[in-house]
């Protein structure tokens, strides 16, 4: 008998139909002879809704009041899941986060997980329950409810997966797995066979919504087998793992796009060596994360920096930034929004010199403005003006030569 973690997603679970048939996927896995643990979202837009109504109470409302508000949502998906396994003869036992032992820091809105006390689940297992849990949540080490950000339910069911020893993790969702680009806005996207997690970590953090950066990294750092697949259709999905001997012609595995990026830009900073560490950890400090940097010399003592952070978190970068100013020493701020970022990633371009040059070249060809460059062993990446970021996509897609090729047969 093996443990199995499946995770269903908010569209997954978005009706009652949707959760009657989210509790056949459980219940197969039960009859193969397997113990099961089932991590869910919130049903549909719930966690939208949720936001919307907070919305119209304050535009800036206390992030532990939303912490409080924004689990509501899980624990009505457990709840339901749990009654439509128990209504077709499964012994079930439905958890919140906390219950299910899932510690995290005392941050709000985008909490890591610390720790899971797996006791009360393992016993439940050992009595032969299923037992469903409520992604996204946590409580930290004050009793103070936490979430883990968007995407948190992925990061829970493979931490989960990660400390009860199981075999696998699967993550069931509206796709049939990860594919070279976002098929609902790229020509010619198709469904990979299989990923490494490096190269899946990449396109995670670079805007694919697959699956959230924090889940590929435990799933990597736990050398735990990960696969994303449909959760309405039986066929072949994505199997992620160390080192994927699959789809081995492709130099380039995906091309990944996010709108919504600004360019900040630090005026006058004095050329000192501490300068830089001051700045990335005052913004560390407080959660604010930073994407690509460029350095340049204005004067002999004294220097320009630029980074893109999400827009999302902009108006609290730039007010760190200035209750800072004098103790970072930099004369003015400056800002640019209405940017994209556009990347590629696949291992092979580490054995495969002039990835980049070509990647920049069909970009220039089609008219198209680089903003920001920035490269690794596995990946390139490059922010455009957000109305250039599908047509940069689809020109790059068709250039390293991802188009479709046969579909994946069904399983039998």
């Amino acid at each position: 008998m093996s443990l199995i973690i499946q995770k269903f997603g908010g569209t997954s679970v978005g009706s009652v139909e949707k959760i009657q048939h989210a509790a056949s996927r459980v219940i197969q896995e039960v009859r193969n002879g397997n113990q099961v643990v089932v991590v869910v979202s919130a049903m549909g837009k719930t966690t939208d809704e949720l936001i919307r109504l907070a919305a119209g109470i304050t535009d800036k409302p206390n992030k532990r009041d939303m912490d409080m508000l924004l689990t509501t949502g899980e624990q009505m998906t457990i709840s339901l899941l749990s009654m439509a396994l128990q209504s077709n003869g499964y012994n079930s036992v439905s958890m919140t986060g906390w219950q299910a032992g899932i510690q995290t820091e005392a941050v709000h809105s985008k909490a890591r997980i610390t720790h899971i006390e797996t006791t009360r689940m393992k016993e439940a297992l050992s009595c032969g329950k299923i037992v469903v849990v409520a992604g996204f949540q946590g409580m930290d080490m004050n009793n103070e409810i936490t979430t883990l950000g968007r995407g948190g339910s992925d990061t829970t069911a493979v931490a989960l997966a990660a400390s009860l020893g199981a075999a696998r993790c699967d993550i069931y969702t509206d796709v049939d797995g990860v594919y070279t680009s976002d098929p609902r806005y790229i020509k010619g996207a198709r469904k990979l066979e299989g990923i490494s997690y490096d190269e899946m970590l990449e396109l995670a953090n670079l805007g694919a919504g697959v699956l959230h950066p924090r889940a590929v990294e435990y799933a990597k750092n736990n050398s735990m087998p990960l696969t994303v697949r449909s959760s309405l259709e039986k066929i072949e999905g994505t199997l992620i793992e160390e080192v994927s001997n699959l789809e081995e012609n492709l130099v380039v595995r995906g091309v990944a796009f996010e709108g919504d990026i600004v360019r900040v830009t630090i005026v006058g900073l004095k050329n000192e060596v501490t300068g830089l560490a001051s700045i990335f950890s005052t913004l560390a400090e407080n959660q604010i994360n930073v994407d690509i940097i460029i350095q340049s010399r204005t004067e002999i003592d004294s220097t320009s920096l630029s980074f893109s952070i999400k827009e999302e978190e902009l108006e609290e970068a730039l007010q760190v930034l200035k209750q800072h100013q004098t103790a970072l020493g930099f004369s003015s701020l400056d800002y640019e929004v209405g940017l994209a970022k556009v990347s590629i990633v696949g291992s092979g371009m580490v054995s495969n010199p002039g990835v980049a040059a070509q990647m920049f070249q069909c970009m220039s060809q089609n008219g198209i403005a680089i903003k920001m460059v920035s490269t690794s062993e596995i990946k390139v990446s490059t922010v455009v003006h957000m109305e250039d970021m599908l047509r940069s996509a689809q020109i790059i897609h068709d250039s390293f030569s991802l188009e479709a090729l046969q579909p994946y047969p069904q399983l039998t």
